[in-house]
């Protein structure tokens, strides 16, 4: 018999992973202790557990796995070739249907490129900054950069000037951030200019008194001089997605949290397996959350089923939640659908959104 924890360790899946699997009945101990409540796994379920963490890895929903593991350990195998010969006929018919889909979008794609209105991005740009406003708002959103470099476009920050306002973007897909900062000496047309990673470090670590800098965009070079130093690079050569469109969501709860507790509580709090990516694209935990009946904001305890709770990465939580640099935070929970907004109190304009993440039934 293994442990859970050795379970964990020879399977590769890890614990709350086996405990999700075990709650949902795919995986089940072999025996649970019933006064500890510690799981036991039999020698024989290893084998299930890499056969089920191939079928995940694979796409095949829950409850087909339940199926295929009671055909595999009652020798059934006629009916594990039909389940996999099922799920496999689907995999086609999908990659059928998006390479169809996909090859439409390419076809707009490259009719758009070639639209004669698309305007080239030659403006020159020199607005000053206070260097306080501007630390702040890159805090608020290094985090979440990408680092994905299929997607090179979302490799850095997106510095977003029009009028008198800065607004510094970062997103890599399933969480996004957006501050402001005001500027003085330009008052133009939008300019953008994406702004790699290393280069925004750079840029921060100038970032230490309280007097403005000058924030230069000449084509598809950027510059900060601040006093007598300066870092300077190329941006990005691509464009960064219509952030805009994205944060267009209808209202949702707004809860004023404690920071320190309710971080406290997702430290602590149960967790949901999941098969979404995490910091590092592989599986994470979820905190689960609710607004509760007095307005705050809690992490769901197993058995749960509030039908308006909402699942997001329990790292990407806790990096939001410290990226926010407050004591109390807004939290904006909608549908299960929707985003969580995590809002600076007192400003609209100091914000992160962490995708949500669909619970399995």
């Amino acid at each position: 018999m293994r442990s859970i924890g050795e379970m964990a360790r020879d399977s590769g899946l890890s614990v709350s992973t086996l405990r999700f699997y075990d709650g949902a009945g795919v995986l089940v101990p072999a025996w649970v202790d019933p006064v500890s409540g510690y799981r036991w796994y039999g020698p024989g379920q290893l084998e299930e557990a890499g056969l089920l963490a191939r079928l995940r890895r694979a796409g095949m929903p829950l409850a087909d796995i339940r199926l295929v593991l009671a055909g595999w350990s009652g020798a059934d195998t006629d009916l594990v070739r039909k389940l996999l010969e099922a799920h496999l006929r689907r995999l086609e018919q999908g990659l059928s249907d998006a390479r169809g889909a996909f090859s439409t979008v390419r076809a707009l794609l490259d009719r758009r490129e070639k639209d004669p209105m698309t305007v080239p991005r030659t403006t020159t740009v020199r607005p000053a900054v206070s260097a306080p406003e501007l630390a702040a708002a890159l805090d608020a959103v290094r985090f979440a950069a990408g680092t994905d470099p299929d997607l090179p476009m979302l490799g850095g920050v997106l510095f977003d000037i029009e009028g008198d306002v800065l607004r510094v973007v970062a997103t890599d897909r399933y969480r996004m951030a957006v501050a402001r900062a005001a500027t003085t000496g330009y008052g133009g047309p939008r300019v953008q200019a994406v702004v790699p990673s290393p280069l925004v470090d750079a840029m921060r670590a100038l970032l230490t008194g309280d007097a403005p800098v000058r924030l230069a965009v000449d084509g598809d070079r950027v510059t900060l001089e601040a006093a007598d130093r300066q870092t300077a690079g190329r941006c990005v050569d691509h464009e960064f997605p219509d952030y805009r469109r994205l944060v267009r969501l209808p209202a949702g709860r707004r809860a004023l949290v404690d920071v320190a507790a309710f971080r406290e509580a997702v430290e602590t709090g149960p967790v949901r397996a999941s098969e979404a990516p995490g910091q590092d694209g592989g599986a994470c935990d979820l905190s689960v959350l609710k607004v509760t009946a007095d307005g705050g904001v809690a992490v769901c305890e197993d058995g749960d089923d509030d039908p308006d709770r909402v699942a997001v990465n329990r790292d990407f939580l806790l990096h939001a939640l410290a990226a926010g640099a407050r004591d109390q935070l807004v939290l904006e929970l909608g549908a299960p659908t929707a985003p969580l907004v995590i809002r600076r109190t007192g400003t609209e304009d100091t914000y992160s959104l962490l995708m949500p993440v669909r619970l399995e039934d």
